[in-house]
């Protein structure tokens, strides 16, 4: 019986240096992180006179639940996180499709022009229209005040794009495409037959990108809405951070000024606990995106 050696290949000076660095690195990184997020749970949770003098630093003090009482009782947080989520499952499930859909002829080998294709595509990660003329072109196509205006200038993102092109190319065996179309099955049939059951692990990455996009996303509400009924949840949390910013700013000592912070807070912890809580579920499809654009482009 022939005994298995386990030789333990020792690092050199250098390489020991290297990984202490990292590790050290990693670490100042994630408490750059968390610090500033145990802050605003604590401050969330604290008295809010003890957050107006300091007093507050990553635990709370005064516990209290006052600031969420007055978050749950405003009918704008409930109106903006129907909004947000009527964004962020439209948007995702519009913005999965077409990309599924530019992304499967692409990685064919035999569609003619798709590097020309693929050229144009990467393009527009580096040269863009720019905001007036998105704007003017929203504008036109009357999507202003409309749900559409959130969800489809920014429909397809290139970048994601070509991970899922990347994946099909790596996964799905040209051979097992060419097999198929020799019995007679057709492009469509090919691609929900075959291509859609193999595609799950891509698909959940394309969900998790798209849908935390959406779900953060303000800027565009604040472009193509006026509509206060259309304003999605990071919109509401905006004009809280500004009237909070205003009232420290007045000075004053009214009802406004000392919970202006503690608001503020609790409502950026209630704006991010669904995202919180969902992303550690879907962390190792984060890495497979990442991992999957990182091996070719």
């Amino acid at each position: 019986m022939v005994k298995k050696s386990h030789t333990k290949i020792k690092e050199t000076p250098g390489e020991r240096v290297f990984s202490f660095i990292v590790v050290a690195l990693l670490v100042i990184f994630c408490l750059l992180i968390i610090f500033p997020l145990l802050h605003i749970i604590s401050g969330s949770f604290s008295d809010p006179m003890a957050l107006l003098r300091g007093e507050v630093s990553f635990f709370p003090k005064g516990f209290t639940l006052s600031m969420y009482e007055k978050v749950f009782k405003d009918d704008n947080i409930w109106l903006g996180y129907r909004n947000t989520l009527l964004y962020t499952v439209l948007g995702t499930a519009i913005s999965v499709i077409l990309t599924m859909c530019a992304a499967y002829p692409l990685s064919r080998r035999d569609f003619y022009g798709r590097n020309f294709f693929t050229t144009i595509f990467v393009f527009t990660m580096f040269f863009t229209g720019g905001m007036i003329p998105t704007f003017l072109i929203v504008q036109r196509l009357h999507l202003l005040d409309t749900i559409w205006a959130m969800v489809l200038p920014a429909a397809v993102s290139t970048y994601n794009m070509i991970i899922m092109r990347t994946f099909f190319e790596q996964t799905i065996p040209f051979e097992l495409v060419e097999s198929a179309s020799l019995d007679g099955c057709n492009d469509l049939g090919i691609f929900f037959r075959i291509v859609l059951p193999l595609s799950g692990p891509i698909i959940a990455v394309m969900v998790l990108f798209y849908g935390v996009k959406l779900w953060n996303s303000w800027f565009s509400a604040l472009l193509y809405l006026h509509d206060r009924g259309l304003y999605p949840l990071q919109m509401i949390l905006r004009e809280v951070l500004i009237q909070s910013d205003i009232s420290n700013m007045a000075g004053g000592m009214g009802d406004i000024e000392i919970i202006g912070d503690g608001l503020k807070y609790a409502t950026m912890v209630v704006a991010s606990l669904p995202v919180m809580c969902l992303y550690p579920f879907l962390q190792k499809y984060f890495v497979k995106g990442v991992m999957i654009g990182a091996v070719k482009g």
